[in-house]
């Protein structure tokens, strides 16, 4: 394994050298070869023959960027599928500290071909292409039901954790700056908010790469996850804002209020945009009946066309792509055929894991660099209030959420959430983008120093610590369908309660988004042939479509390697036999279905509930039939309510059914009421002491003309 290791990083070198031969500065000027047809000294155009023909040329020039491209992805995935190979090394270091390691390698020799620093990533090919697809890929791949019953929680830590470390961070360190003059003394409060707002970034592609390997229970991952995600767009509107306040040349009171409500504009647009373009995409997924090889194209386009158009309008991006994604889900999930979703699910994958993997590699080329400043007071000083302030919001925060929880956070999920904080590719890039001032470089290599710290140190230790905490791990089977509609049924039922109670909490809010979902959203997104009739089928087809993709969290429980062996006719026949006895029968007229929003109250007006009978199988029936059952049998001439076979449920035949003319009926003075709950009733079904031999004949008639009748329908 070491040695596939070690020969993936020899070709991803080799293959990059050409690259690292011919890759200079922007400020460079390129030694272009002159143009061939402009001889003269004035331009002018001229015949340019060649002496002779050539049979080999080289023009690298014609295709440098395209080539370097393809080679950077070349050694990210080179470099990914090392990783996967090198024996245990991936049960102790993260992929993400690996990835750095190798961009580290790659810079060193960048650097020592060149003699001068690598190229490094720039913001706008951050933000514009490689940061959509990993949002779009966790947006699309969210678990809606974990992400908005936590909701709350998330939006708490999100917009009131980020506002706590920003300030927190931002203050304590012009305090150290006040502290020191000399070397830290030109260093303003807007600067240091605007480092604050920055450095507070929680990266969504480190923590996911983290806690992907470590299968923590749902909660704390969606906590964790979606305090990222979210996390991002408050630090980016944040570090907007304080940019802006830096180029004023006096900041006032107005500014600030204008500033708070700019906030609220930017994430609020960024929601609306990525709502509208979702609606669109699922609108325009319903007519790719005819055209199914292109359906998955649509997905891709209205995502990114969400995240460009929000920040053209400087909106959040990271908000319009998560919403375009979680609103077009489940709308292009059911127009599409499972060919389209499949390839959907694939490439989605790939290509967030190949911009994953060139961002962490970048980081480690991009640290190789002649420009760095250091200073100890500020650069120890930012690690440490960086730990110091994530740990002391989320206790904070969490004791009061905690009061409105049923499901506490307990303190072994806090410990994990503070000790989670993991810094990124977010922070690097907006760094970079800071207007030039004397201590740019400070802050770029305070920068790098906490990202190595976090992805390293917190990065490797995180999952030790959770197993010496005994956090609990995540449910690694998927759940089963009678699983999912339990817990439909309780979300229901908690509703209903929720309802009558006057209460109007998530299960209320939740029901009346299913409602207005399914009565006009689903009939006019989805086509006509995929409308799902039943709820059951819903839930049947989202698992099978899980299954079909295959989950890579929940790895599967039963042995690969153990071969599946066709079940013995004696086995299916003990089976039947099982499902019979625990089966339940019912009269499907008497109990009519109902929903909490059409109930069926009049079917039950002026009509005497008959009580259910506990059936017996049709052997027993022929055999063991009693005199109550033989009374029941004969007043099936007025109008039979209805027969059930055991574990069988069958329509019921509303026509009359003749009798044995050797049988009389029983008369009024014979047979009198007998309550059906009574011992004496139950005796009455059950007890085979009192059958006559005739009665037996008529039970055998009866039942084989009602099963005929069964069989016609």
């Amino acid at each position: 394994m070491a040695a596939l290791w070690t020969l993936s990083l020899l070709l991803s070198a080799g293959l990059f050298w050409p690259a690292c031969l011919a890759l200079t500065n922007p400020s460079e000027p390129h030694n272009l070869p002159p143009p061939q047809g402009f001889n003269g000294s004035d331009g002018s155009l001229s015949v340019d023959l060649p002496m002779a023909l050539r049979v080999f040329s080289v023009d690298y020039h014609h295709v440098q960027a395209p080539f370097e491209i393809v080679l950077w992805i070349m050694l990210a995935s080179l470099a990914k599928l090392g990783f996967h190979w090198s024996g245990r090394v991936p049960a102790v270091v993260p992929e993400s500290c690996l990835l750095i390691m190798v961009g580290l390698l790659v810079g060193g020799v960048i650097y020592g071909v060149r003699h001068s620093a690598p190229p490094t990533l720039s913001a706008d090919a951050f933000f514009l292409f490689l940061l959509p697809p990993i949002v779009l890929d966790a947006g699309y791949f969210l678990p809606g039901r974990l992400f908005f019953e936590n909701l709350g929680t998330i939006l708490w830590y999100a917009v009131l954790g980020t506002l706590w470390n920003v300030l927190g961070i931002g203050l304590s360190l012009y305090a150290v700056c006040l502290l020191a003059p000399s070397s830290l003394g030109d260093i303003s409060l807007l600067h240091c908010l605007l480092f604050g707002s920055l450095i507070a970034a929680v990266d969504p592609v480190a923590v996911l790469s983290v806690f992907q390997e470590m299968h923590v229970n749902e909660q704390l991952h969606i906590l964790v996850f979606g305090e990222s995600l979210l996390n991002d767009a408050v630090t980016v509107v944040l570090y907007k804002l304080f940019e802006s306040f830096l180029r004023l040349p006096s900041v006032s009171g107005l500014d600030v209020l204008l500033g708070g409500c700019r906030v609220l504009v930017v994430g609020l647009g960024g929601l609306f945009v990525g709502l509208f373009f979702g609606l669109v995409a699922a609108l325009t997924s319903r007519f790719t009946s005819r055209a199914q090889v292109i359906a998955p194209l649509f997905v891709f386009l209205y995502s990114y066309l969400s995240y460009l158009t929000s920040e053209m309008l400087h909106l959040s991006g990271i908000m319009a792509i998560v919403t375009c994604a979680v609103t077009m889900k489940q709308y292009v999930e059911a127009n599409v055929s499972e060919r389209s979703n499949t390839s959907i699910q694939y490439f989605l994958k790939m290509w967030s894991s190949v911009s994953e993997t060139l961002i962490f590699i970048f980081l480690g080329v991009s640290t190789i660099q002649d420009v760095h400043m250091w200073s100890w007071p500020f650069v120890c000083s930012t690690l440490l209030l960086c730990l110091v302030w994530r740990a002391t919001g989320v206790l904070l925060l969490t004791a009061v959420v905690n009061k409105l929880r049923r499901n506490t956070v307990t303190f072994r999920d806090q410990f994990i959430i503070a000790y989670g904080g993991l810094r990124g590719a977010i922070c690097f890039s907006l760094v970079f983008l800071i207007d030039d001032f004397p201590k740019k470089r400070l802050f770029i290599t305070t920068t790098i120093v906490v990202i190595l710290f976090t992805v390293f140190v917190q990065g490797m230790t995180i999952k030790p610590l959770v197993e010496l905490l005994d956090v609990k791990r995540k449910k690694r089977a998927l759940p089963s369908v009678s699983e999912e509609i339990h817990s439909r049924l309780i979300d229901h039922l908690l509703a209903g309660i929720e309802d009558v109670v006057g209460y109007w909490g998530q299960h209320y809010w939740k029901d009346k988004f299913e409602q207005f979902n399914r009565k006009y959203l689903r009939r006019f997104l989805i086509r006509e042939d995929h409308q799902a009739r039943s709820s059951i089928l819903r839930v049947y087809q989202e698992l099978e479509r899980r299954e079909q993709r295959g989950d890579e969290e929940a790895p599967p429980l039963v042995d690969h390697r153990s071969h599946s062996r066709p079940l013995l006719p004696e086995e299916m026949d003990s089976i039947r036999r099982i499902l019979s006895r625990n089966l339940q029968s019912f009269n499907n007229k008497q109990t009519p279905a109902y929903s909490r929003h059409t109930l069926h109250q009049d079917a039950t007006t002026g009509r005497t509930r008959k009580p259910l009978h506990r059936h017996q199988s049709l052997g027993e029936r022929s055999t063991n039939n009693t005199q109550g059952e033989d009374g029941e049998f004969n007043g099936s001439r007025r109008a039979r309510a209805g027969l059930s076979r055991s574990h069988t449920v069958c329509s019921m035949s509303p026509r009359p059914v003749p009798l044995d003319s050797s049988v009389p009926a029983p008369s009024a003075q014979t047979r009198r009421p007998v309550d059906p709950q009574s011992p004496a009733a139950r005796e009455e079904q059950i007890s085979p002491q009192h059958q006559e031999a005739p009665a037996g004949r008529t039970a055998k008639k009866q039942l084989s003309f009602v099963l005929e009748s069964e069989k016609q329908q």
